[in-house]
């Protein structure tokens, strides 16, 4: 029920992941393939329709029963088998014969895994579409507000929060291009007890009619695909798990990119910083005051789990012989605490997206928190020319310094920084300084004598970091070229 998976809780990805999802997979697996098999002539079509019209009804089995059942055989689908070729019996005595006839049991549970994915798939990208179309409205309202870019955990140069929201779209998009191409991909599987699809073959011929051509196994495949409405693979995939391992990685990517999201959420949200809220934060049992952001919370722990839940995942791979034991069924669990912590996370952050406050004012106090430091990597291309690359690195170090050590300004700072380190320069030019003869450095090749230092005007300009930008505009009209998948989009 996610008592302790708030993450996932509610979502309809936890509805389709959960066991009753399964239940209901697994019989339309089952009936697809007498579907497929009746469709070739292999099956009465009156035994298709009454294995159809008994898996239609989940209700007849108890999710409970037939876990404690399964333990016997290693998997669920055994006593599944069991009870609805029973019921099958009670409906049409002479369609019994035909349930899961020529299958084994990996087929089956593949199957319908394969359509848990695809329907739980159907949800994820809708939500994915949605969170691009509010990163694009964002991105594009905040094209040109400026914040501190940080890096390290400390302030860098400035940037906008349109850049950093176009960047966050362009992960979800990248999510939503890779879970797409997954989720077309996701294959039906049938090979029978060793991947040859013998079985088929020997039911044909014990029908008595003309010997089954080469090539029934295959037409069967893709008949079986069009049935459950999943992909025809060249080869069944008992021990040739692709399909799980592209899922894993697709899956863990996009739990990582909305997490990248949620992480800077969390971190911009914080008391200190305040530039960013979620629209309805989160209450605490003990502070009244608080208003937690809960929705960045439940994304980046889904982001911290689904990597480790996708290594188990790779590690099926190394399965052995034509059908493997432990790998495969160590896909189980992990494949469905995947799907449904990406699928919470998608769900999330559609919300947290949606209803996103942005506090342009706070960003801008924040940016002038350092007095002018965040710009001193402009600063330091404009004294170089002054002084040389080296000398003018060496007068913002000794002006930073200052700043923090003396808590005086920085254009005073860096004024008596640059008195001891320039030649002669007009009074007019000079912010504070008086005028005084003083040699050029000699480390690097000196300005000529006489050129002018930084004037008061200029010194303004160089220290505004809003104009300090670069190509964050250009760079947000040109992620937002990007165009988004409609939310109602399925595969």
């Amino acid at each position: 029920m996610g008592l302790l998976a708030p993450s996932w809780a509610g979502s309809a990805v936890a509805g389709l992941t959960g066991d009753a999802g399964y239940l209901r997979a697994l019989l339309d697996a089952e009936a697809a393939l007498t579907r497929a098999q009746a469709a070739l002539g292999l099956a009465p079509q009156s035994a298709a329709a009454a294995v159809t019209a008994v898996a239609a009804e989940p209700h007849r089995h108890d999710p409970r029963t037939l876990a404690l059942r399964a333990r016997a055989a290693g998997n669920p689908v055994v006593p599944l088998v069991a009870d609805l070729t029973a019921a099958v019996a009670d409906r049409d005595p002479g369609a019994a014969a035909y349930v899961h006839r020529g299958a084994t049991s990996q087929d089956i549970l593949d199957t319908a895994t394969m359509l848990v994915c695809a329907r739980a798939l159907d949800t994820v990208l809708p939500d994915l579409a949605r969170t691009a179309a509010a990163l694009r409205r964002t991105a594009a309202e905040h094209r040109d507000t400026p914040m501190a870019g940080r890096t390290l955990t400390q302030h860098a140069v400035p940037t906008t929060f349109g850049l950093k929201a176009a960047g966050w779209r362009s992960l979800v998009l990248d999510s939503h291009d890779r879970l797409a191409s997954v989720r077309a991909a996701l294959p039906v599987q049938l090979g029978g007890a060793a991947g040859t699809l013998a079985a088929f073959h020997a039911y044909a011929e014990a029908e008595g009619g003309p010997p089954p051509a080469p090539d029934l196994g295959s037409r069967l495949l893709a008949r079986y695909a069009a049935e459950t409405g999943l992909a025809a693979p060249a080869l069944p995939w008992h021990t040739l798990r692709t399909p799980v391992a592209d899922l894993a990685g697709a899956l863990a990517f996009t739990a990582g990119a909305l997490g990248k999201l949620a992480a800077d959420v969390l971190t911009l949200s914080r008391t200190e910083l305040g530039e960013l809220t979620e629209g309805s934060g989160g209450g605490s049992s003990a502070m009244p005051h608080k208003a937690n952001p809960v929705r960045a919370t439940m994304v980046a722990a889904a982001a911290r789990q689904v990597p480790g839940l996708a290594a188990v995942l790779y590690g099926s791979l190394a399965a052995e012989d034509e059908r493997p034991a432990g790998a495969w069924h160590a896909e189980w669990q992990p494949l469905r605490d995947a799907l449904r912590l990406t699928g919470g996370a998608a769900r999330d952050a559609a919300e947290l997206t949606a209803h996103l406050r942005v506090h342009p004012h706070r960003m801008r106090q924040n940016l002038d928190a350092t007095g002018g430091l965040v710009v001193t990597e402009r600063l330091a291309a404009a004294l170089t020319a002054l002084t040389g690359r080296a000398e003018a690195r060496r007068i913002l170090d000794t002006a930073a310094r200052r700043t923090a050590e003396r808590d005086i300004e920085l254009p005073a700072a860096l004024d008596e920084a640059l008195n001891k380190a320039l030649p002669v320069a007009p009074c007019e030019d000079r912010p504070t300084a008086p005028c005084e003869d003083r040699p050029a450095p000699s480390d690097d090749p000196p300005a000529p004598r006489g050129a002018p230092a930084l004037s008061a005007a200029r010194l303004r300009q160089l220290l505004d970091p809003t104009g300090y930008l670069g190509s964050a505009g250009a760079l947000v009209d040109r992620a937002l070229e990007r165009p988004e998948h409609p939310a109602q989009e399925s595969p």
